[in-house]
């Protein structure tokens, strides 16, 4: 069966970067017919906190991304440390003592020399005895992963055939210097005993794919399928990092999107697909391929999402703003037609309110000075003609052509303004029979 996972860290707020990987998990494992775990990656305990945790689930909830397993791995420590001493016992895994600055002067001793700056593996060639003395000068070892220096090779989901040369790539530590596990252990782990049968992620990931295809053999499992999607620019093409912060999925619930507008252009974004607003879950489902992204950077707009989110609102079906409607006061056999009419004419269901004090006659009406004594003659004319049908607009606008020598908007636009309270709206033959004053 497949099986995917959505990991994140609980160390801050998602945000639509997060929620490309989040989705596509999602869609395939649901379109495969299989399961979907959210897996909460919060090893690192200064910095996770359950307030994010919390938000997690509720953007989760926001979007209908239900989950089949919920996993933390602060829960599986004994795992890690299990499997740690598995790979101190094939050599694989050693101590390092260098400190973060010793490591950086390194570095840019490295690239001066005009060398890559790989790590030197240093650390192999200590002795107990300096182990000892700089254990005894107070330092503690941070732990890496000795990687067979050979190219490792996948058929990717989305990039086809990719391969990493690891003789190119440093070590990667996996404890830190407080005994803290990074997550390049712990999901290799986490994907062996979950059943996890692939892996979508962003290609920024693809060379800590290498080292983790090793890490899976090295602990007796099988590699997951992997699959790298394209990271997401906006509309000049520029990394959108220095900008998630204000886009998050909370912001973004915020300022009025609604969730399957979002869902309908993320789901598409980077794919040969045409992004278009989709109806239901069912739908996206039904109309993933993975197969049909490719590796050409996604074009994240906000201007695109909104117009996305103007057309979702604009074909929500009735039954999915029925209890909204009634809440706010609408009369339930009018209720239909009275979405039907004004969902056009809306850029929210915040809107709703507006359209129902239309309804009400509790809108302030605007009337032109030049018109006061029209408008007078017009709502007279209204009132005899009750009870309004789909035919008394047009009647009673064709009586007043005729009295007045109006025509146009000079003959039905002050009628409408002093009605609604606007000057654009839905069709005035079909709104006037459904309002209530």
């Amino acid at each position: 069966m497949t099986v995917t996972r959505f990991a994140p860290s609980p160390t801050g707020r998602l945000h639509v970067g997060n929620l490309r990987p989040a989705l596509l998990n999602w869609l395939y494992s649901r379109a495969q017919g299989g399961q979907f775990i959210l897996r909460i990656d919060d090893t690192d305990a200064e910095r996770s906190k359950e307030e994010h945790v919390d938000a997690i689930k509720r953007d989760l909830d926001w979007l209908g991304l239900g989950w089949d397993r919920f996993e933390r791995q602060s829960a599986r420590l004994d795992r890690y440390d299990s499997a740690a001493d598995d790979l101190r016992a094939q050599g694989r895994l050693y101590p390092a003592y260098e400190t973060a600055t010793e490591l950086d002067l390194r570095r840019k001793y490295q690239r001066q020399a005009g060398r890559p700056p790989v790590y030197d593996r240093a650390a192999l060639k200590l002795t107990d005895e300096d182990r000892s003395r700089l254990e005894a000068e107070g330092r503690r070892p941070h732990w890496r992963f000795r990687l067979d220096q050979e190219r490792v090779t996948w058929t990717d989901g989305i990039r086809g055939e990719t391969n990493v040369d690891c003789a190119s790539v440093s070590d990667p530590v996996l404890i830190r210097e407080d005994g803290g596990y990074l997550y390049t252990l712990c999901s290799v782990c986490d994907d062996i005993d979950f059943g996890v049968t692939d892996v979508i992620r962003g290609e920024d990931h693809v060379t800590n794919t290498a080292t983790q295809i090793q890490i899976f053999d090295a602990l007796g499992g099988k590699p997951t399928g992997f699959a790298h999607h394209s990271l997401l620019v906006d509309a000049d093409g520029a990394g959108l990092s220095k900008r998630l912060g204000s886009l998050t999925l909370e912001s973004i619930r915020d300022s009025g999107v609604e969730p399957l507008a979002l869902l309908s252009y993320m789901a598409r974004l980077g794919s040969s697909d045409p992004v278009e607003p989709r109806a239901s879950h069912e739908e996206l489902i039904a109309g993933f391929d993975l197969s049909r992204f490719g590796r050409a950077p996604a074009r994240f707009s906000t201007d695109d999402l909104n117009s996305m989110n103007l057309k979702a609102l604009h074909g929500k079906p009735y039954a999915d703003v029925a209890d909204r409607l009634r809440g706010a006061g609408v009369p339930e056999d009018i209720a239909e037609p009275f979405w039907l009419l004004i969902r056009e004419n809306i850029d929210g269901l915040e809107d709703i309110p507006d359209w129902v004090a239309v309804l009400t006659g509790d809108c302030e009406p605007a009337i032109d000075a030049e018109d006061a004594e029209y408008v007078t003659m017009a709502l007279a004319e209204l009132e005899k003609s009750k009870p309004w049908t789909g035919e008394t607009w047009r009647a009673v606008t064709g009586t007043l052509k005729e009295e007045t020598g109006r025509k146009g908007k000079a003959l039905f636009m002050p009628l409408r303004k002093a009605l609604t309270g606007r000057s654009n709206g839905p069709d005035m033959a079909a709104l006037l029979p459904l309002l209530r004053r």
